[in-house]
């Protein structure tokens, strides 16, 4: 149990921004973390040590996700918080979780948010095919065949679902990010 325990310790962030990235919400991905790690330890002995003890977790997690995706397919959702939160109320003064590190310019630390704000939008309009391939590959930094696995999908697949991801979110982001000046204006080709 210590080891194990050293384990969650270890993988534990890695699991919940794994979830949170697919999922979207906060409680999903926490309950997706918490499933994950008793599904690992209930499933210990079927660790065969054929990839890392990462993968194996993250594969576990991504199938805990995918569930949830499964499950929730066409229903919104309202957390209870937001659906019973007064709105009006200016009594309280909330304790601040982090403090900002004022190394970089306030420009610097603005255009670096923005940046990051914009990257998860274009992730979160990634659609529920391609968005895990994108994130195990070019996130977890999983191999293709680990991902395929992960996924229950074929290499070639994989490697299809990853290039529309990229082209997908490259797109996107030249869209906001890049110079109007170099953009190319599709049309008949004069041959």
């Amino acid at each position: 149990m210590d080891a194990f325990e050293e384990l969650t310790n270890r993988y534990e962030r890695r699991v919940y921004s794994l979830a949170l990235r697919l999922l979207r919400h906060e409680q999903d991905a926490e309950d997706v973390t918490q499933q994950t790690f008793l599904n690992a330890l209930e499933g210990l002995e079927n660790f065969r040590g054929e990839a890392s003890f990462a993968t194996w977790l993250l594969r576990i997690a991504t199938h805990a996700a995918l569930k949830v995706i499964r499950k929730r397919k066409g229903l919104d959702t309202v957390s209870l918080e937001e659906a019973t939160e007064e709105t009006d109320r200016y009594d309280t003064i909330p304790h601040p979780e982090y403090i900002a590190d004022w190394r970089q310019s306030p420009e610097e630390l603005v255009h670096q948010r923005e940046v990051q704000r914009l990257l998860e939008a274009a992730l979160a309009r990634l659609d529920d095919r391609h968005r895990p391939v994108f994130l195990l590959r070019d996130v977890e930094g999983l191999s293709v065949r680990e991902t395929a696995e992960a996924l229950g999908l074929s290499e070639a697949n994989t490697k299809v679902r990853l290039l529309r991801a990229r082209l997908q979110l490259r797109e996107e982001l030249t869209r906001t990010l890049g110079n109007p000046a170099r953009r190319v204006i599709r049309g008949a080709h004069n041959h």
